[in-house]
């Protein structure tokens, strides 16, 4: 299916900005149970009987987590996933949840994780040459962007390798601007631990299979929660198409030239497929495909109101884009059933969301890097299944070969009040600023 030659756009959904009055130390009921024992970091064949309780101790237990009453429908039928969960991605309510705390082996949704680590750290200005030892270490059959030797690229540029095309390239590169692998990875166990996924051993930057490298859809969703937190995780995350800089070649005349290439998002409901619509009110988050994982998925989606995060890891049916329909099924169950529903446990907050005024954005507008924003096989990782103030509506273009990404501010009571990132509030909410709510 050819793609459109333009960026789709997207509408952002403006919080009021009435919810930055409210008091910001989030209660001490909060904080999460200790975890039981550390278990084996090698996944199981089974789900074992007693996992993490963090979140609640119905997330602990084996099998599907769920309070049915009479108004609240039932779970859809044929979903063969082994882990999965349903979530308020505001709220934190856990709706419904299968085998939540099973530690198993991610794939590139753990990339979630890397982007909510590094983003803050490098403005998307950026730029950087690879030399070969950026490129050490990747991963026989890695998915790839195509990242060239001796040629120079934009953060912004490299972030849309991650997203779109899940490149172990582009993280490699990365994480050598970081100090290396080894310095990374380090980074990567310590912010998992800050967020409480406790579940969470990285291995590899990349989510490429690596002995001892596990997570679980609680904790996914923890990533997912806080990456969305940082505008520039928000933008990358839902941009369906982009370009990327090619290799620089000499054209007929002599002249150093280096055209660009489109790329697409590997996100089959943010993009479709032969066999598969866009998901209505779609607007990210990740996907991941690799040979000890099997297909994995975190996707967050708004509709009336609600904005939902639904994590899907390895269903056993083998159906082509098989995560993503059974996704799509528990988010339509999930809208249905929010409001109706008991919770069963709770997305827990960062450990220094306690204090007040803790942000786990990168800074008080969510941006990475302290930029400004405005645009100034075994282990085969196929990636896939892969301000405040007022304003006009307006589309932003973006730098660095985005082919034109644009954003539009929808106006919501006539006013566009952009709600700074990275705040709990009091109740536990935890509002998705400007988030990619709604497709056109």
């Amino acid at each position: 299916m050819p793609a459109p030659k333009k960026t789709v756009r997207r509408s952002l959904l403006v919080t009021s900005a009435a919810l930055l009055s409210l008091p910001l130390a989030a209660p001490a009921a909060v904080a999460a149970p200790k975890p039981s024992p550390s278990p084996s970091v090698s996944p199981s064949a089974t789900p074992p009987a007693d996992m993490s309780k963090v979140g609640g101790a119905r997330l602990g237990l084996p099998g599907t987590q769920v309070e049915l009453a009479p108004g609240v429908p039932v779970l859809p039928k044929g979903i063969t996933a082994r882990s999965w969960i349903v979530a308020d991605a505001e709220s934190g309510e856990v709706l419904a949840a299968h085998n939540a705390h099973w530690r198993l082996a991610p794939a590139s949704t753990l990339k979630m994780l890397f982007a909510d680590t590094l983003l803050p750290k490098f403005p998307r200005t950026d730029r950087h040459k690879v030399v070969p030892s950026d490129l050490a270490g990747v991963g026989a059959g890695s998915s790839m962007v195509g990242i060239k030797e001796d040629e120079t690229y934009s953060v912004h540029d490299l972030w849309l390798g991650v997203f779109l095309r899940s490149g172990n390239d582009a993280v490699h590169v990365l994480s050598a601007m970081n100090g290396g692998v080894d310095a990374t990875v380090a980074e990567m166990n310590r912010h998992a631990e800050e967020l409480q996924a406790l579940d969470t051993n990285v291995v590899s930057p990349d989510g490429y299979d690596a002995p001892g490298q596990v997570s679980s859809a609680y904790d996914l969703t923890l990533f997912a929660r806080s990456g969305l937190q940082k505008k520039d995780f928000r933008e990358y995350c839902s941009t369906a198409r982009a370009k990327f800089p090619g290799e620089t070649t000499k054209n007929k005349k002599g002249r150093l030239v280096r055209p660009s290439f489109e790329i697409q998002n590997t996100n089959r409901l943010l993009t479709g497929d032969y066999d598969i619509s866009q998901y209505r009110g779609i607007a990210g988050v990740k996907n991941g495909n690799t040979t000890n994982a099997g297909a994995t998925f975190t996707g967050v989606a708004e509709r009336g109101g609600k904005v939902l995060l639904v994590t899907v890891m390895n269903p056993e049916k083998d159906d082509h884009n098989e995560v993503y329909k059974e996704t799509a099924r528990l988010f339509d169950w999930g809208f249905r059933a929010a409001g109706k529903v008991q919770p069963v446990g709770e997305l827990v907050p960062p450990k220094g969301a306690a204090g007040a005024g803790a942000q786990p954005g990168a800074n008080a507008s969510g941006e990475a890097g302290g930029g400004s924003g405005d645009g100034s096989g075994s282990g085969t990782d196929s990636g896939s299944g892969s301000g405040a103030g007022k304003q006009a509506a307006v589309g932003a273009a973006t730098d660095g070969g985005s082919g034109g990404v644009g954003v539009a501010l929808a106006i919501t009571g006539g006013v566009l009040a952009l709600l700074a990132a990275g705040v709990f509030l009091v109740n536990r909410r935890w509002p998705l600023p400007d988030l990619v709510r709604r497709r056109r």
